[in-house]
């Protein structure tokens, strides 16, 4: 059997959440996951747009991670918010996996002495697109605390993941043997 992707559900501008109960499309929960959606989307462009397999084994977890995080958005009841964070690896380890791998980026590049224009190779600008698109998400998730219950981890992921990005823009860059246009 198959299924159609269309079920017309969505036409008056509603949606279902993940675990029950429908919202406006432009309700702030919407727009946080939807966000992450977004940022999960363009991280695979960047992982598409050149081969770095060091960068992208760095990524696909991150995408992974992307989906679990947008699931826990998408669910406004407190119970099943936590048997999603039971199975996504949205935790203390995970953000410190994110930690090691900015370190170990860091660790290839030039201290940073002003600001950079992002940019470069199609693949750090690729990577500084995701970069922004996740820090809109972060703002959107950041909205959401202010009227739902959202746990801090989530904030903190995207946090240290626009670090992550920002990172290995650059090293994709260093990698290439582009340099940085500074500010």
């Amino acid at each position: 059997m198959s299924f159609k992707i269309y079920t017309r559900t969505g036409d008056k501008g509603d949606t279902g959440l993940f675990g029950g109960g429908r919202v406006q499309k432009d309700n702030p929960r919407v727009e946080a996951y939807g966000d992450v959606d977004e940022l999960n989307a363009v991280i695979g462009m960047a992982r598409a747009v050149e081969l770095m397999p060091r960068i992208d084994e760095v990524l696909v977890p991150v995408q992974r991670d992307l989906f679990s995080l947008g699931a826990i958005l998408a669910t406004p009841d407190r119970e099943k918010m936590a048997e999603q964070l039971l199975k996504a690896r949205i935790d203390e380890e995970r953000i410190e996996e994110l930690e090691r791998a900015i370190d170990a980026g860091d660790a290839e590049l030039e201290p940073l002495r002003s600001f950079i224009m992002p940019g470069g190779t199609p693949k750090a600008a690729a990577l500084h697109v995701a970069r922004t698109v996740c820090r809109r998400a972060e703002r959107r998730v950041v909205a959401l605390q202010h009227n739902a219950d959202v746990p801090e981890l989530c904030v903190i992921y995207l946090n240290r993941l626009s670090d992550l990005l920002f990172t290995l823009a650059r090293v994709a860059n260093r990698r290439a043997g582009a340099g940085e246009v500074t500010w």
